[in-house]
């Protein structure tokens, strides 16, 4: 079940397509981070607008250069011992659609930890995007069927996994690390 439904996202993934899939966190809308049309049709979905930026996953820290200039080596212990899921903005993005990335030219990554995710995002081979499946201002559903039907009717596929568990998840905590290493928390 899970390989048909990794096959099935990525097949939508490929052509531009906006999935509906269970994280590591809570339930998110991705795309392919690189693809600009993805990307704004996440924006339409969710009613937001276009300068608000977005999360992206990937499967290992060894992608990361692939889409950060500067990466400090402190950042690959964080990732190695973080017992949660750690999304972590670095400084000097690169390879992604605008509308990804931040006005200061920063990036949100999430190495994720998550056997359907982060098959998919390897098999994929490039990032894809994760922002909670829910309408601008309202509240993040922490369920699969917490979810509004005006969110589901968009997406161009559900993934058919993990909607009926009932394990309350959290969104990430979210650190911001400079190219000199220093951090801080945005959100704990």
């Amino acid at each position: 079940m899970l390989r048909t439904e990794i096959d099935k996202a990525l097949n939508v993934l490929k052509n531009g397509g906006v999935i509906l899939y269970p994280t590591d966190t809570i339930w998110g809308l991705g795309c392919d981070a690189t693809n600009e049309a993805a990307v704004s049709k996440i924006n339409s979905i969710k009613n937001r607008t276009e300068d608000k930026s977005f999360i992206i996953l990937l499967d290992t820290d060894a992608k990361l250069p692939g889409y950060v200039t500067e990466i400090p080596d402190v950042a690959y212990d964080l990732i190695e011992y973080a017992e949660n899921p750690l999304t972590i903005i670095f400084s000097g993005a690169k390879n992604l659609a605008p509308g990804v990335i931040n006005a200061d030219g920063s990036v949100g990554i999430r190495i994720v930890k998550h056997d359907f995710c982060s098959q998919l995002v390897q098999r994929f081979r490039k990032p894809i995007t994760s922002t909670s499946a829910n309408l601008s201002g309202q509240p993040s559903p922490r369920f699969f069927d917490e979810i509004s039907e005006e969110i589901k009717d968009a997406a161009d596929y559900i993934v058919d996994l993990e909607q009926e568990l009932r394990i309350e998840k959290k969104p990430s905590t979210i650190m911001k690390l400079a190219p000199g290493g220093q951090f801080s928390f945005i959100r704990r």
